[in-house]
């Protein structure tokens, strides 16, 4: 998939088509425009901002999730706060009773300074995005409010948000120095364990090692969802570890045009797509599109699904630190293959767990909750970059579908694809267990 950093400009102008460039929506539809709006620009800041790796950006959307949801929640009948809910997540701010709010005005502010506090390390684009946006919101929301109403929206929406940002702060993940590859790292011994695939000085040593260790939001540890081993290690032609690998090179030795068309739609690489947690997002957005929702379903559901995602790399890096495990292109190019080459490019930490899978897994098991079993929709997350969309369904279609486009792509072996889905719908489970409706 080719880069488009060039775009980002015109792509900015497009988060502020919504609220900004087209004629004055009913003051009903205000909120899910602004909402809208904010995502449209996070998913290009995902895209084009060096820190944000998957595990990376799942964290920050469930954060903005959280962020917009509890905006939400304080002036509604139906949803409930998840505080005390989710872990260390308390006394939210509430409003004043019987005082008057603007709830488009409540989620701008919000949205606003959560989208400065994750993205203040973005390049000067960025920047000038973010300060765009909400200038120009800003003016739409507050069109003909009264001065105390329009004061009062902003200054709780931004102790809301102020409230999230502290608490985010003492999760583990908030600092992600070197791009989050550790400056001295002891690789483990053995041919079994991980070992650099790529000749990059800075991928010597393998992304984000502690994140396993991270506060997760339903999960009550992280390692909640934790997996049996994979295939024990062997070198024998006739062991299940050897066969796995020699599935994964058949495989992508003889690949159909679908199968690498799948591996392509799903590989959503950093830096040259919003990632799989944005694309995930991105599949939310274009059914709230399509089924014009309301804004308590949306930000219920960002919210949920935010956290899904997150725990859901968590649990993942946990997995795969506490097993670091062999990549298929070490292993096949040593023993079986050494002219063979993935398809994809192989991301530089350990094989077991996929992370596909697990936050897919997480992903549709939260969704299907959200929108039924059988939910049909189509995927046009990356029409933009000339990818044709597909047709899903079900959310657990597209969940297996990411996950097997792993091992077209030469990225895993089959046990990682397999339980990884099993830990993400453990994931989601935990996440479906939280009150979000009064």
């Amino acid at each position: 998939m080719k880069a488009s950093r060039r775009t980002f400009p015109g792509l900015m102008a497009g988060a502020l088509f919504a609220c900004v460039g087209m004629a004055a929506p009913a003051r009903a539809a205000y909120s899910e425009d602004v909402l809208r709006a904010w995502y449209s620009l996070l998913l290009e800041l995902v895209r084009h901002t060096p820190t944000y790796s998957p595990p990376v950006a799942s964290r920050a959307f469930a954060y903005l999730g959280i962020t917009a949801f509890e905006a939400v929640a304080s002036g509604s009948k139906v949803l409930r706060s998840l505080a005390g809910q989710v872990q260390g997540l308390q006394d939210v701010p509430t409003r004043v009773a019987g005082a008057s709010y603007n709830d488009a005005a409540v989620i701008h502010a919000a949205m606003a300074f959560a989208v400065r506090s994750h993205f203040a390390s973005t390049g000067p684009t960025g920047l000038r995005a973010m300060k765009a946006l909400e200038s120009k919101l800003q003016a739409k929301v507050w069109q003909g409010l009264p001065e105390d109403i329009w004061q009062r929206s902003t200054n709780f929406g931004q102790a809301i948000a102020r409230h999230i940002s502290t608490w985010s702060e003492t999760d583990g993940g908030a600092t992600v120095p070197n791009l989050g590859f550790p400056e001295n790292y002891a690789l483990e011994p053995g041919p079994e364990h991980w070992t650099p695939t790529s000749t990059i000085a800075l991928q010597q040593a393998p992304l984000l090692p502690s994140w396993g260790n991270n506060r997760p939001f339903a999960l009550r540890t992280p390692g909640a969802c934790d997996l049996p081993p994979p295939p024990h290690y062997s070198e024998e032609p006739s062991s299940e570890f050897y066969r796995q690998a020699l599935e994964t090179r058949d495989t992508t030795s003889n690949l159909t045009p679908e199968q690498k068309d799948i591996a392509r739609f799903w590989s959503d690489d950093p830096m040259l797509s919003p990632t799989p947690p944005g694309h995930w997002m991105w599949i939310a957005h274009q059914i709230f599109d399509a089924e014009n929702s309301p804004i308590e379903k949306r930000v219920e559901v960002l919210a949920r699904l935010g956290m899904a995602i997150a725990d859901g790399f968590i649990a993942c890096w946990k997995s795969k630190y506490d097993y670091d495990l062999v990549r298929p292109v070490s292993y096949i190019k040593r023993l079986i293959d050494k002219n063979w080459e993935p398809l994809l490019i192989t991301p530089p930490f350990p094989e077991y767990p996929s992370g596909h899978s697990t936050q897919s897994g997480a992903a549709a098991t939260v969704l299907a909750q959200d929108f039924g079993d059988s939910f049909a929709f189509t995927d046009a997350t990356h029409a933009r970059d000339g990818l044709k969309a597909r047709r899903f369904d079900s959310f657990w279609a597209a969940a297996d579908e990411a996950a097997i486009s792993r091992l077209y792509g030469g990225i895993h072996f089959r046990a990682a694809i397999a339980q990884g889905l099993v830990q993400g719908k453990c994931v989601g489970a935990a996440v479906n267990q939280l009150k979000t409706r009064i």
